[in-house]
């Protein structure tokens, strides 16, 4: 089994990414609808077209989102994998753990040893 990292760069960057609310409603709009521009991804929002194509760069730069020019639109689609990764690493970084605290768990229930 790899050794997980916290400090890994992918998964800091979708963290981050993840962190605020609109960019996780912007993502699960996308998801939803399979693609949509900041025009449409900022019905029912509670920030501006703007700010929508400002959370819309920071999940395209964590890997979330691919864009793609269409004339004159950008639409903005899904870009599962980095989630994937993460998802993987984080399953890793649980299964580290379950085997140290099995471990840890074997030696209370061993009690003291002389």
């Amino acid at each position: 089994m790899s050794r997980a990292v916290l400090t890994e760069p992918p998964a800091a960057d979708v963290f981050a990414a993840l962190a605020d609310p609109t960019r996780r409603s912007v993502l699960q709009r996308l998801a939803d609808d399979g693609d949509g521009t900041a025009t449409t991804l900022d019905d029912g929002l509670p920030v501006s077209r703007v700010a929508v194509v400002k959370h819309l760069g920071v999940l395209d730069r964590a890997g979330l989102v691919t864009r793609q020019r269409h004339g004159r639109e950008v639409r903005y689609r899904v870009q599962p994998q980095q989630l994937s990764d993460t998802a993987h690493w984080m399953d890793e970084l649980a299964a580290a753990w379950d085997v140290r605290l099995a471990a840890l768990k074997r030696l209370a229930e061993a009690g003291p040893t002389a």
